[in-house]
């Protein structure tokens, strides 16, 4: 099953990557300047389909200002180009508009300008699979009812590309991007020889017989409308500047040289698609059988392979301007994570070298979107716009006053550039607000108003974190006794083994708390293994929930302890095969260590054992324990995992880091010698950046049995405050754990540190809510 599933992985996903090979992922420019430009190239497949949709609302005399209404966005195009290019020059490092509004107009604007770039990014691969799906129902009309479903499909393909080899996706990418502007090229070409030069005469769109009526006046207000929708055309021109790492050295020259050519191809066939739709009378319709781009590809080539051709190369540009998208989202991810504005999950590159977390984020939302908006580019535009030039006016603004602040060298034409690029992207923002502001704008600014305070809690957070465990960090903490209390419904062979493992660590006293299952004989069978073992069997349990009832007696024999003594809940376990066997057999047992981990009160101790006979059971301690402390930096917390460790009287302790990056390392070790600590810390390599992995094949080097030789790994977590901070912390050792359920032999420990120990120990987030009642399981709670 396993080796199954392995296979699969590399079947799906591509081989693993290590973390030596991130270098050679650096884009050349011929892969660069195709990857980089399928998002605004790929935008002709519907950014004059949008302006005219609007332009039609006048009549059908007003469609002839396409082509003038298409020269505007092509010279605000230049104008943004120009500018993004000291943007570049300025922050080689990355990081886009984010770290331009955040330098120029402070951290509540970078903040701003970082929240419109998250949602426009996940936008990207929203409307891009949607104008996919559009060019597939063109293609074949007969889809038209499955234009959600197509684009979900479509959707997935693209994270499954993404997360395979970058190099190869690159070949993919180049090969998808030069067919579409080639083809585009030909059919531009061959457009302007028949109707801009009368040679062979300029056929007529399918859709030209139509007499649209005009239900709206042509105002000015009107044209600002279809110039704002239109100027979609310029997604995408931002993604060079959250890709200058990515680039080969010069890497500031690589992407301004990029950048230039971008703009210069998606402006001309921009220009080109808008003319020829205007020129061969197509008359545009919402989420109509065709689009803009298929009537004009259908006059120019008629319904064969011309045709067809150019449908099959959109929809392959457009799936690659999607996985810019997922490009780009987890990258500026990154840059916030490193920044501590978003969890540190998102700094972690997958075992394929990409930001794994990030992909699975914008997945969700891409897709929630697309369900959401019925796959309609119309309506997905109306939001894409607002994230793109609300980015665009913030970046400019910031280097704008970016350049009024320093004044050196030329200053005064980038401020007046930066200035009026400013205000122009502004307008376009503002009109799209207001006239399309039921339509969906809303939803954006809700979402940036929702997503940039986050982003403020998380950082605060971040920083009261890393204050409290340095101020704690006087001294290390010295050994403290512990009291052992195991959590029983039952006696079999995982109650025996756990309490051998009790007795070998040699707590300062042992207690057993019991709720007897019907027929169990709890009593008579616990007083032939232990006698000398206090047992409580808890009463009523029936009408609270065993798991409740038993987290309720642990926490107040717990309270009975000083405040300088660990009070340990061990678990009895059986070991499963799989997941499924888990969540089918053990499901108390699950609920009962939720509720332990999640309150993080008292350290929590999992023993698993093979499933053994009907008894009778005896203690045998095993001969060897051998203790190891996962650490990932210096802290409190750290340092009373180890105090922990050191109660536990193994044969052995050492403390391991497991390092995900080559250079990961040497602050780590220097800070360990610093403290003059004893113990000894191993630091090992995990050079496919899999830590569950790591420490697995680091448990089996003992040769763990679960008898006679024991692994016991001990995991600092956190206690937080409020339940919103949770996901920030213990994602690892909660990986951690479910990993090591299934290694025979290794005993895996949670040691939690309160965060905040000024809050009462009856509240926590654990009794924020009210959880469900268990009923009685047979099998449980012996289970991981």
């Amino acid at each position: 099953m396993p080796g199954t599933r392995v296979a699969l992985q590399r079947l799906l996903l591509g081989r693993l990557r290590g973390s030596r090979e991130l270098r050679p992922q650096l884009l050349p420019k011929r892969f660069a300047l195709p990857t980089l430009s399928a998002d605004p190239v790929s935008s002709v497949a519907y950014a004059s389909q949008e302006m005219m949709l609007v332009l039609v609302l006048a009549g059908a005399g007003a469609l002839a200002l396409t082509t003038p209404s298409s020269g505007a966005v092509a010279l605000l195009a230049v104008l943004v180009a120009v500018n993004y290019r000291g943007l570049i020059l300025a922050y080689p490092n990355g990081g886009g508009a984010y770290q331009a509004a955040r330098e120029g107009l402070g951290t509540g604007a970078g903040l701003v300008a970082a929240s419109a770039l998250l949602i426009n990014y996940a936008l990207v691969a929203a409307v891009s699979v949607a104008a996919a799906a559009a060019a597939i129902v063109s293609a074949v009309p007969e889809l038209a009812g499955y234009r959600v479903a197509l684009a979900l499909v479509l959707l997935a393909a693209v994270t499954l590309a993404h997360l395979r080899e970058v190099r190869r996706g690159g070949l993919v990418f180049m090969v998808a991007t030069y067919l579409f502007c080639a083809l585009l090229a030909v059919l531009v070409l061959t457009g302007l020889v028949r109707c801009g030069l009368g040679v062979g005469g300029c056929p007529a769109a399918p859709s030209a017989a139509v007499e649209p009526a005009a239900v709206e006046a042509l105002t000015i207000v009107l044209l600002l409308r279809a110039f704002a929708l239109g100027a979609v055309a310029l997604a995408g021109l931002d993604s060079i500047t959250n890709s200058v790492n990515s680039f080969r050295y010069p890497r500031r020259r690589n992407a301004a040289l990029t950048l230039a050519m971008i703009t210069a191809l998606s402006a001309t066939l921009f220009l080109g698609v808008s003319y020829l739709a205007s020129a061969t009378g197509v008359v545009p319709q919402p989420d109509g059988p065709r689009t803009v781009l298929a009537e004009v590809a259908l006059a120019l080539f008629g319904e064969g392979v011309g045709f067809y051709l150019v449908q099959a190369a959109t929809v392959a540009v457009l799936l690659v301007a999607a996985n810019m998208g997922y490009a780009d989202f987890p990258r500026l991810a990154s840059v916030l994570a490193r920044d501590r504005w978003l969890p540190r999950q998102f700094l972690a590159h997958g075992d394929r070298l990409v930001f794994a977390n990030g992909v699975l984020v914008l997945t969700g939302a891409a897709a929630v979107t697309l369900a959401l908006f019925g796959a309609s580019v119309t309506r997905l535009v109306t939001l894409y716009v607002v994230g793109v030039f609300g980015g665009f006016t913030l970046a400019q603004a910031g280097m704008a006053r970016r350049a009024l602040r320093r004044r050196d060298g030329s200053w005064q034409t980038p401020a007046v550039l930066n200035s009026v690029g400013a205000v122009l992207t502004l307008t376009v923002v503002a009109t799209v607000v207001v006239t399309r502001l039921t339509a969906g704008a809303w939803l954006v600014l809700a979402a940036v108003g929702a997503l940039t305070p986050l982003l403020w809690a998380v950082n605060r957070h971040y920083q009261d974190v890393a204050a409290r465990l340095r101020r704690d960090l006087a001294e290390p903490p010295a050994p403290r006794p512990n009291h052992a209390l195991i959590l029983l419904d039952r006696v079999d062979e995982a109650a025996a083994r756990s309490l051998s493992y009790i007795v070998s660590t040699q707590p300062a006293s042992i207690r057993a708390l019991g709720v007897p299952l019907p027929g169990a004989d709890l009593e008579a069978r616990w007083a032939a293994l232990a006698p000398e073992v206090p047992l409580e069997v808890l009463q009523g349990a029936e009408e609270r929930g065993t798991a409740d009832a038993l987290v309720s007696a642990l926490h107040a024999r717990a309270r009975q302890h000083g405040p300088d003594e660990f009070t340990t809940a061990v678990i009895p376990e059986t070991l499963s095969r799989s997941w499924w066997d888990q969540l089918r057999e053990h499901r108390l047992a699950l609920r009962l260590k939720g509720k332990l981990h999640q309150a993080g009160r008292v350290v929590v101790t999992d023993v698993t054992s093979p499933v053994g006979g009907p008894g009778p059971y005896t203690l045998e301690e095993p001969a060897e324990h051998h203790v190891v402390v996962l650490i990932a930096a210096v802290n409190a917390a750290a340092l009373r995992a180890l105090s922990y460790a050191e109660t536990l009287h193994g044969s052995t302790v050492r403390v391991l880091s497991v390092s995900l990056s080559p250079d990961g390392s040497a602050d780590l070790r220097d800070r360990w010698q610093d403290w003059g600590l004893r113990t000894p810390l191993e630091i090992i390599d995990s050079p496919f950046r899999s830590l569950s992995a790591t420490v697995r094949a680091y448990a089996r080097g003992f040769a763990p049995d679960g008898r006679h030789r024991i692994v016991t790994c001990v995991l600092p977590t956190y206690r937080v405050l409020h339940s919103w901070q949770m996901p920030l912390h213990n994602q690892s050792a909660r990986l951690l754990r479910s990993a090591l359920l299934f290694e025979r032999g290794v005993v895996s420990t949670s040691v939690p540190y309160a965060l905040d120990p000024t809050a009462d120990d009856d509240a926590g987030p654990a009794d924020s809510a009210a959880a469900p009642r268990d009923a009685h399981d047979p099998r449980l709670p012996h289970s991981p």
